[in-house]
């Protein structure tokens, strides 16, 4: 096992990192950009390092840097957390090339994967149900043109190197084509470094539903019952739910069975999330592969009574999977991620926080980073923490994020909990019989309103 993790992030992803390291009794290190020096991660780490100025550039995504942290502090393993440098092979490559474990899957795995279009061959040649679409990348409107034509609109332009909703675009037309074309390329080159599109057929009223994996070098593998995530707003996820209201366990077992083979296709090691479009029929095709820890795994540990992270930890660490085939999930458990921003316009609202209060109580749990007296700073995600409940039903969880969201005192910034509780309360999701579209149709109706 690891003697000294450093932590290669910020935010509640790094506190729920440093927490199981603890708890694994392993040291920790915390690196910090100058705009987070009175950041809780870097207080409560074992040893902490500044690592560059504000700019994740600088910082956060700075290679040279965190490597030359973890080899001053003599660190064992590095861990991405999510987002940064968390689904960049050539981090893996770099820690590796220095003697450091890298905590997340081999970089040759992140590279096929983090190719949205190769990973749709890759899953295709494991006999994974993908979307109709193109046979490989996109670099030209003529070419978008045809192969819009001939797999009929509406359809959906993503980035080849992308993810979290940069460079997508859905297209219903024809007459609209070049013009969104142009904008995703232009939007995956500013947010990638990299303008290559692929194109897939676009499914109204579907779900986005996910189903996380875990497997270690030996070959061991398990998949879990799937996240709902069809609350989402321009491809961002806002709420995820598990169980979802829309699979039965006959399509559930068909699901996990399916990631299960693709994982083991890959020979992929560690933690990984297989996302999949489900449509109208319950038919489901393979969307994107995500190659580290996901934002809303507390959902998966309240319902199952785990710890994923010490299992991925564990796994880099090349000690056998410790969860057994066959675990089973009880109750019912939802997530609410709580953002610093205007609940009507989006805008992003940092700032001090002047007075806050996190509920508590049986089914609760709360992931954040954020205190009474601190800044958000403006330069990174607007993320201050994850409200998730867990309750034997759904009504019950549903009930407890409610009374949750409710109690949240939070003075100095605005936050979108309007939002979330009018989801909560929305009698279709109360129903389950949302889709993709659920938020966009009900932001819209409140703005018309």
């Amino acid at each position: 096992m690891f003697s000294k993790i450093l932590i290669a992030n910020r935010g509640e992803i790094a506190l729920r990192i440093m927490q199981a390291a603890k708890e694994l009794g392993i040291k920790t290190v915390a690196v910090f950009s100058e705009s987070d020096k009175d950041s809780l991660h870097a207080s409560l780490a074992d040893e902490k390092i500044c690592i560059g100025p504000a700019k994740a550039s600088e910082s956060y995504l700075n290679i040279p840097n965190i490597i030359s942290a973890a080899l001053i502090t003599k660190t064992d393993a590095i861990h991405p957390g999510y987002g940064f440098l968390a689904e960049n092979p050539r981090f893996p490559e770099v820690c590796q090339q220095e003697g450091l474990a890298f905590v997340g899957p081999p970089a040759s795995v992140m590279r096929i994967m983090g190719d949205k279009n190769r990973a749709r061959q890759e899953m295709k040649k494991a006999k994974l149900p993908i979307l109709p679409g193109s046979d490989g990348i996109i670099k030209d409107f003529s070419s978008a043109e045809k192969t819009a034509k001939k797999i009929g609109f509406p359809i959906i332009l993503k980035a080849a190197a992308g993810g979290g909703g940069k460079g997508m675009r859905i297209v219903r037309s024809l007459p609209s084509l070049e013009n969104q074309f142009n904008i995703a390329q232009n939007e995956s080159n500013s947010a990638f470094g990299n303008p290559d599109l692929y194109i897939e057929k676009y499914f109204e009223n579907a779900r986005h539903i996910e189903i996380q994996v875990a497997r270690d070098s030996k070959g061991h593998v398990i998949g879990f019952a799937e996240r709902e995530c069809s609350v989402q707003r321009k491809h961002q996820k806002i709420l995820e739910e598990t169980p979802s209201t829309y699979i039965d366990s006959k399509l559930r077992k068909k699901m996990i069975k399916a990631a299960e083979s693709a994982a083991d296709f890959i020979d992929y090691q560690s933690l990984g999330t297989f996302e999949f479009l489900v449509d109208r029929k319950k038919n489901f095709y393979f969307m994107e592969a995500n190659t580290r820890v996901q934002v809303e795994h507390p959902i998966t540990e309240m319902v199952y009574g785990i710890d994923l992270i010490k299992e991925q930890i564990q796994i880099s660490a090349g000690q056998d999977l410790k969860i057994s085939q066959g675990i089973e999930f009880r109750g019912h458990s939802i997530e609410c991620r709580i953002n610093a921003e205007d609940p009507d316009s989006f805008a992003p609202s940092p700032g001090k926080i002047e007075f806050l209060v996190f509920p508590g109580g049986e089914g609760i749990r709360i992931d954040s980073a954020a205190y009474q007296g601190w800044t958000i700073p403006p330069f990174y995600d607007s993320l201050i923490a994850k409200v998730s409940s867990h309750a034997p039903t759904r009504q019950q969880a549903i009930k407890k994020a409610i009374t949750a969201l409710e109690m949240t005192t939070l003075v100095g910034v605005k936050t979108n909990i309007p939002l979330q509780l009018n989801v909560l309360s929305n009698s279709d999701f109360l129903k389950g019989t949302y889709d993709t579209q659920f938020l966009e149709d009900l932001i819209a109706k409140k703005t018309s309103s």
